[in-house]
């Protein structure tokens, strides 16, 4: 007796060979119909989740878009509504650092926005480079199989007539 993953492989004698090889075909028929099952009903689900995180994501940045319209707005309002801010002017000599300041401001902001954009490409390059790897994967199960089962073919065929040499032989 052999057991292979949640497959129980029964390892028989020739004697009643017929009903005995049903039964083992049977238990890989149905060890494959059920992982096949289980599979397709991960697969169902997927692109609910997808979905699901997708709208998490999206309502993520429009809290932080509402959070950040709100704050500056709020404080915009207190600016324009405090007397000491309205009657404020800004000298000649501190214009230019202010102008500086918003400079550094954009080109922070111009900067941030390119490190995110070289980020998100990467990430994808990773996930498509992930992605070519299961799929080496999936074709290296497949020829592992097709080997195995050559194997197989090969042993049963080497093991039948060494038996029958022993048969004759007697």
């Amino acid at each position: 007796m052999f057991i292979y993953g949640s497959v129980l492989l029964i390892v028989m004698s020739s004697e009643n060979k017929t009903s005995k090889d049903n039964t083992r075909v049977t238990l890989f028929d149905v060890a494959n119909e059920n992982f096949t099952k289980l599979i397709n009903e991960s697969a169902k689900v997927q692109p609910e989740y997808a979905q699901a995180i997708s709208n998490l994501q999206q309502e993520y940045i429009e809290a932080t878009r509402n959070a950040i319209q709100t704050t500056t707005s709020v404080q915009k309002q207190f600016a324009n509504s405090n007397s000491n801010f309205n009657n404020l002017v800004i000298s000649d000599t501190a214009a230019p650092y202010i102008q500086g300041l918003i400079k550094q401001s954009n080109d922070s902001t111009n900067n941030i926005i390119r490190m995110t954009d070289i980020n998100h490409q990467l990430t994808i390059n990773i996930l498509n480079a992930l992605r070519e790897n299961v799929k080496n994967y999936s074709r290296t199960v497949e020829a592992t199989a097709e080997f195995n089962s050559n194997l197989a073919k090969a042993w049963a065929s080497s093991y039948s007539s060494v038996q029958h040499q022993f048969t004759k032989g007697q």
